[in-house]
């Protein structure tokens, strides 16, 4: 991890070394939605972000689309591409078929995750008879056919909804790592002091791979709370009260936002934290303005596309 440098003289915030950074999108459902994806995609992609990974819904519901979009992303642009991957609602020779495919176009990153239930958060999970029975599973899945693809895993600094206790937690990430995974990326949090209990636990364990902080800017605070409040995401109260009374106002509540999230990485790479992870919800202004406040900047005013 980088050392903190200088106080930054004008915004009291900390100025540290450029750190790492990846973006997640998600695959897009209709044209406008694409439109906007690529205007996205090619605001963000000048500050160079070490690679975009590209999510893939429940039960496997935007497979192509997940396909398509990283297929253009290689075709269009020099951005690195992770494509999500997941066991949920497919055999293994259909996971493997897909892992072959991605091998195939250029792909070198997959993000291998157990995925959500088909009914979503909150439903009851059952695997495929014939399908990879766990998130180790698909990694060594991935690692025997292609050991040239580097696979991400998911990291829960409160832990997995569904795990027993945090021992549990960290055993099924050690099992992924075991399987060949090298990077974690954690489930989003609002505490950093979770995200530094949580790193300790996990080196206590012997697991040495980088866990990357994932950070989301909240551009509608109700909307998002509910999403990660159902991924066993903890809103704490403090947070809560920001956005009170912005339900009307979405110029302020984009301000409260960016503040907040800023405010969280600057803490976090004081304390020594490189790289971030960031989920854009395929949009662009706050993560570019928070990637601003870090100290990154365009290399190139070339577009990506």
């Amino acid at each position: 991890m980088t050392e903190p440098t200088t106080a930054a003289e004008n915004d009291g915030l900390l100025a540290v070394k450029r750190p790492a950074i990846s973006f997640e999108f998600f695959p897009p459902k209709t044209e406008e939605m694409e439109r906007n994806l690529w205007e996205t995609i090619n605001r963000l992609a000048p500050l160079e972000p070490k690679f975009v990974s590209v999510t893939y819904g429940a039960g496997g519901s935007t497979r192509e689309r997940t396909h398509s979009t990283i297929a253009r992303i290689l075709k269009e642009t020099a951005l690195l591409p992770a494509a999500h991957l997941t066991c949920v609602g497919a055999s293994r020779g259909e996971i493997d078929e897909i892992v072959d495919r991605y091998h195939e176009v250029g792909v070198r990153h997959i993000v291998g995750l157990r995925g959500d239930p088909p009914g979503g958060i909150g439903t009851p999970y059952t695997t495929h008879p014939d399908g990879y029975q766990s998130s180790a599973e698909l990694v060594a899945g991935i690692k025997k056919r292609h050991a040239d693809i580097e696979v991400s895993v998911s990291a829960y600094p409160e832990k997995h909804p569904e795990a027993r206790d945090f021992d549990a937690d960290i055993d099924t990430l050690k099992a992924k790592v075991d399987a060949g995974a090298t990077r974690a990326i954690t489930q989003v949090f609002f505490d950093n002091d979770l995200y530094f209990r949580y790193l300790d636990r996990v080196r206590a364990r012997g697991i040495n791979i980088p866990i990357v902080p994932g950070i989301m800017p909240m551009h509608n605070f109700k909307q998002a709370r509910n999403f990660v409040t159902r991924a066993g995401t903890t809103v704490p109260n403090w947070l809560a009260e920001k956005f009170d009374g912005l339900d009307e106002d979405a110029d302020t509540r984009k301000l409260v936002a960016a503040t907040v999230a800023a405010g969280q990485v600057h803490k976090l790479a004081k304390h020594g934290v490189d790289t971030f992870h960031f989920y854009t919800m395929n949009r662009a202004d706050l993560v570019f303005a928070i990637s601003h406040l870090l100290g990154i900047r365009a290399k190139s005013a070339q577009k990506a596309a």
